[in-house]
């Protein structure tokens, strides 16, 4: 049933088509309303010092005042954002959001954070091939790292902390659509493949703020979706190339009057450059608006159902002899999404308005994953499932689910390895809502703006895992295949799991921004976040228990304008992170979880508080109209993590828990140059982090081939986190050959970073890589484009991340090596055809 959305939705494309072909026409943008008095632009041929020629149409007259219609006002709706290809850069006067929930924006110069905010023309195909290559490529301070070995299913890492589709990674950015959060509930992981990144307005990164809640260690990414006041015109592309790409998808949105609609679709089949690594994406996302007299209301749907084949780390004596190698399969992941939110923005006044959100969100997972195995030889504690008494040597008394015996030959024959499918089931059902004012009256004659406002959000997760047994041989290799005898085997740490959980998420915030003077600006505020989580084993008592979680999280920061254009910043903040159920319900070093599958008693863990400083220097500066516009940033900052959560490797193969350590420090410089003019752009960006540990820790890491005889390593302070890139550097340029064609090209250099499981850094590092991406368009006419993408340009051969593994799992391979790595992406080309209406 939850399938069902996609058809009922598409009927209401006529609607949005209607809707387009009755309001402004194609292209253009909602005009905001004004009390002055409408102005036409009458062009005239273009003649050496003509202008357009502009006329004033006479006033109304006093006594029958003209109101003017809702339709072309914006109350609630933010400007549209530029069209210009900035190359990642927001102009100097944009706002950045004081919350993660539209219509509380100040403006950036006063924002005491190295904040930045993406225009929707980040994320059309012309220049990158999805959402995730588009904030790697253009967002500074940002890298992206891939353990799944799916494009699609990729981390995102910035100033050392992670926000990624894999359980058991711990997440450390909060993600905001239209003002929700879309962090799951079960491990706070975000699913990059449910944003449709066609129908994203505006894009914005903001560090250093607690206003925007639980997992904000190292900031915010805060998405504001397209809708049909700021989006006129049907657009329509396709697309395709490499390794079995084809993509198609459309956009359309337009008003009638007080009403207004947005609809944008797209549907992706992928082969995969790796072996038995497809992928499958169907998404969409619906908005319907409405306003009149000092309002505004949204409904809003976004919708997905994707496939992935998520192929992860190969061992790196594979990977010489073949790059698109893989180790073992099946591992799949299927995620379905049903995400309906009804928003409203109120203004009562020319200075208050107000915000309110409600939401549902319906998150669907089924993962398949073929591993070795370390079943042993037990007994059968629970009658409900099916275990094997000896595996070496009684074979002929297993049975299968059903009851049926298995032979003692087929899949048990000579040659055969055991191993074990691994199935995780996740079902999640959120919803909740936030309520926030913005004031903007002057205090004591001082410009001031003030934003408060609480939250609430309620989440129910039933999580179900199991290891069915399986075998594989020379012959078979990758593949495992299931024996059809489920495995319940305790003390082997591979028994069934049924878990239920509740989570509920309070906040409540405030933030000022005051002007003390012209040039000075204090922002001072805070949130306080209650998290209670409920956990309920269906199988046992194991895992059942309650934890809660409060804290309250102080900002302070000011800004101050040397010049008119140049601004000197400073702020400190914190910030916390409590526990997701995933990690409470896998914290015993005595009983780990195959990460991504299983879970088992714990140990409560302790809230991660965060302590962030920065400061910095910004400005801009303007050559004149012939010569354009230059951007900069220089800043620092500092984060210090107490009680930071981490996932160990166990000494069981294949499995880990997660464990506080003492403390953990992010430390770094970030620059950044954007230039504009008429024909060229051009940015380049630098950042360079320190991430280490600040206590002495004794941690597992039974594959690593530097541990002790206990197989354990010793961490000490100053020791580097593990996959976090010393450095990132970013540089690209576009340029207008005519009119109509656009060349350009971008650089991508990626520091060394240490492997999972190498927290002592005694192993040699993933080595540094750079790849060149280059792309060009051309416009056949105004509405019809066509467009060319040529990812990895110079064919580097890279690493983008890796790990250890228990060498002797086949002994058929004959693996000596116990590094395994993700490879990087092999060359690819892409080309595409848009049209517009």
């Amino acid at each position: 049933m939850r399938r069902a959305w996609v058809g009922v939705l598409a009927l209401l494309l006529p609607y949005s088509v209607w809707a387009q072909s009755t309001g402004q026409s194609a292209g253009t943008s909602a005009a905001a309303g004004s009390s002055t008095l409408p102005t036409i632009n009458v062009p005239v041929p273009k003649q050496k010092g003509k202008r357009a020629v502009q006329i004033k149409r006479p006033p109304a007259k006093r006594a029958a005042p003209v109101r003017i219609p809702a339709a072309t006002r914006t109350v609630a709706t933010p400007a549209p954002p530029a069209d210009g290809r900035e190359g990642g850069a927001a102009d100097a006067a944009d706002t950045i959001g004081a919350s993660p929930i539209p219509g509380s924006g100040v403006a950036r110069d006063k924002v005491p954070s190295n904040a930045v905010a993406l225009p929707a023309s980040t994320f059309d195909h012309t220049r990158s091939t999805g959402f995730l290559d588009a904030i790697g490529q253009f967002l500074p301070g940002v890298s992206i790292g891939d353990q799944t070995g799916n494009q699609f299913q990729r981390d995102v890492n910035y100033r050392g902390f992670t926000a990624s589709p894999v359980i058991g990674t711990p997440q450390g950015l909060a993600v905001y659509q239209n003002g929700v959060r879309i962090n799951e509930v079960f491990g706070d992981t975000v699913n990059w493949d449910f944003i449709p990144e066609t129908a994203i307005a505006r894009l914005e990164l903001v560090p250093n703020n607690p206003v925007y809640g639980l997992n904000a260690l190292g900031g915010a990414l805060s998405m504001q979706m397209k809708n049909g006041f700021i989006y006129h015109g049907i657009e329509s592309e396709l697309r395709g190339g490499s390794f079995g790409r084809f993509g198609a998808g459309v956009q359309t949105g337009g008003q009638n009057g007080d009403f207004a609609t947005y609809f944008a679709a797209d549907a992706i089949n992928d082969a995969g450059w790796r072996d038995q690594s497809p992928s499958r994406l169907r998404r969409m996302f619906l908005d319907l608006g409405t306003r009149g007299d000092g309002g505004e209301f949204h409904l809003s749907f976004t919708g997905a159902d994707n496939f992935f084949g998520a192929t992860a780390a190969t061992p790196v004596e594979m990977l010489a002899q073949r790059w698109s190698s893989i180790y073992t399969v099946p591992q799949t992941t299927e995620n379905s999404l049903a995400f309906l939110t009804a928003s409203a923005n109120v203004k009562p006044t020319d200075t208050l308005s107000l915000q309110a959100i409600l939401y549902y969100r319906g998150f669907w997972q089924r993962h398949v994953d073929g591993n070795a195995t370390k079943a042993q030889n037990d007994g059968c504690p629970d009658p409900t499932f099916v275990c094997f008494p000896d595996l070496m040597g009684n074979l002929t008394n297993l049975t299968t689910t059903n009851g049926q015996p298995v032979p003692a030959a087929g899949p048990f024959a000579s040659g055969n390895v055991l191993g074990e499918i691994d199935r995780t089931w996740t079902t999640t059902n959120s919803y909740g809502g936030s309520l926030q004012a913005t004031n903007t009256d002057k205090v004591a004659g001082h410009d001031n703006h003030l934003v408060i406002g609480a939250s609430v959000d309620r989440g129910h997760v039933q999580f179900t895992a199991t290891s069915e047994l399986g075998t594989v041989n020379q012959d078979q290799f990758p593949f495992v295949y299931g024996t059809g005898v489920i495995i319940d085997q305790p003390t082997g740490d591979l028994a069934p799991v049924s878990l239920l959980a509740d989570t509920t998420y309070l906040g409540v915030y405030a933030t000022d921004t005051f002007d003390i003077t012209s040039r000075l600006s204090v922002t001072a505020g805070g949130r306080y976040n209650v998290a209670l989580i409920k956990l309920q084993d269906e199988l046992g008592n194991a895992l059942t228990g309650f934890n809660e979680y409060m804290r309250f999280n102080p900002v302070i920061g000011a800004t101050y304008k040397v010049a008119p254009n140049v601004t000197i910043y400073g702020g400190y903040s914190e910030s916390n992170r409590a526990p997701t159920p995933l990690e409470l319900s896998c914290a015993d070093p005595l009983r780990p979880c195959l990460i991504d599958s299983f879970l088992v008693a714990d140990p409560p863990l302790k809230q991660v508080i965060g302590h962030t400083s920065e400061a910095g220097i910004r400005g801009n500066f303007n050559f004149g109209p012939d010569y354009g516009k230059l951007l900069w940033s220089l800043g620092a900052f500092h984060t210090r993590s107490d009680d930071d959560i981490i996932n160990v490797a166990s000494q069981l193969a294949g499995r880990g828990f997660f464990q506080n350590v003492t403390a953990t420090l992010r430390q770094g410089i970030e620059a950044s140059l954007n230039y504009k003019q008429e024909r060229w752009t051009a940015y380049a960006n630098y950042t360079w982090i320190d991430a280490t540990f600040q206590g002495t820790q004794l941690l597992a890491s039974p594959n690593n081939p530097m541990a002790d005889a206990n197989r354990n390593i010793l961490v000490t302070p100053g020791d580097h986190l593990p996959v976090v890139p010393h450095y990132r550097f970013k540089a690209g340029a576009e340029y207008s050959v005519t009119d109509r064609w656009k060349v350009g090209a971008d650089l991508n250099v990626i520091g060394s970073q240490y492997l999972f499981g190498d927290q002592s850094n005694q192993n040699p590092e993933i080595p540094a890589y750079w790849v060149v991406n280059a792309h060009t368009s051309y416009h056949f006419t105004k509405d019809i484009e066509t467009f060319a993408l040529v990812q990895n340009l110079f064919n580097q051969r890279y690493y983008t991340f890796g790990t250890f593994f228990e060498t002797g799992s086949f002994p058929y391979l004959n693996l000596t090596d116990p590094r395994t790595f993700t490879p990087g992406t092999p060359p690819a080309a892409y080309v595409g055809l848009r049209a517009r209406w």
